[in-house]
């Protein structure tokens, strides 16, 4: 794990994949951050309702060494918390819209904060050579996800790279049928348990598609069966409890393959510059 990966960042990105025992743990965590930088195992066992041992196995299955690695990271993390100019807090209400605001835009900060120190540098480079070098790449999601594939496929067709995605499920999964190797998929999930990308992925495997996926659960069975991963952040748990919504992360994801892409793709600027003259009588 690198060392500047956040702890909340973790611990919302896993949390729909924890056992109900280890759910205590990081409710207690995220609702304590300041302290359980003084705390032993023994005492966060007590103060979360779990033991020693759940514990110790908690910190090793996010990716930590052990509970002291864990602190050192969240100690970080706290300090850039108090050092930021925006106070972080999770409450919401019409009684407060001004704070409330306030209250959201930092949310939304450390989420897009805690996505970036999430990537990899050289597995992102990895992903970005697959898309770049594709003869196709397919965008698909479900649900509340699928305006960020729709974003998606607008942003690499700008760039010169044929890209598909669409609405209907059984159209996707008929697409997918029809793609090779020299193809590309790109999957989207909030939680990354989705049954009908799973299938979608299996389909893609057997014709040797590379698949790519892009989840808030660094362990999700999707994650762990495409070739490649991107884990975002969400802090829609610590506003809304157990709702999570948000597209932000998955969105800014995507401006991120647009950018990089932008400038090592030859002749990009010049496909955009095209595209835009194309629509622009559309503008007036």
């Amino acid at each position: 794990m690198q060392e500047n990966i956040s702890v909340s960042g973790v611990l919302c990105s896993s949390y729909d994949s924890f056992f109900e025992a280890e759910k205590k743990i990081a409710d207690y965590i995220l609702a304590n951050k300041s302290e359980i930088i003084d705390m032993t195992v023994a005492e966060l066992a007590l103060a979360s309702g779990t033991s020693d041992a759940t514990v110790s196995r908690f910190c090793r299955r996010c990716g930590f060494n052990g509970f002291h690695h864990l602190k050192i990271n969240l100690a970080k993390e706290v300090a850039e918390e108090r050092g930021n100019s925006i106070e972080v807090s999770n409450d919401i209400s019409r009684d407060s819209i001004g704070q409330s605001l306030q209250n959201i835009l930092a949310n939304k900060v450390a989420e897009l904060t805690q996505t970036i120190s999430m990537m990899d540098p050289e597995e992102l480079d990895r992903i970005l050579s697959v898309i770049e070098h594709a003869r196709t790449v397919q965008l698909v999601a479900v649900g509340n996800t699928i305006p960020v594939a729709l974003d998606g496929s607008f942003k690499f067709n700008q760039l010169g790279i044929p890209a598909v995605s669409g609405t209907i499920w059984e159209t996707q999964m008929a697409y997918t049928c029809n793609l090779k190797e020299e193809d590309a998929v790109i999957v989207i999930s909030n939680s990354g348990f989705s049954k009908r990308l799973m299938t979608l992925v299996a389909v893609a495997k057997e014709n040797h598609t590379p698949t790519i996926a892009i989840t808030n659960n660094q362990s999700s069975p999707l994650g762990q069966a495409c070739d490649y991963h991107i884990t975002t952040a969400t802090r829609e748990k610590l506003l809304l409890g157990e709702f999570c919504f948000s597209r932000v992360s998955a969105t800014t994801v995507m401006e991120i393959l647009y950018l990089f892409l932008s400038v090592s793709k030859e002749g990009s600027h010049e496909r955009i510059r095209r595209h835009e003259i194309a629509i622009s009588d559309d503008k007036k």
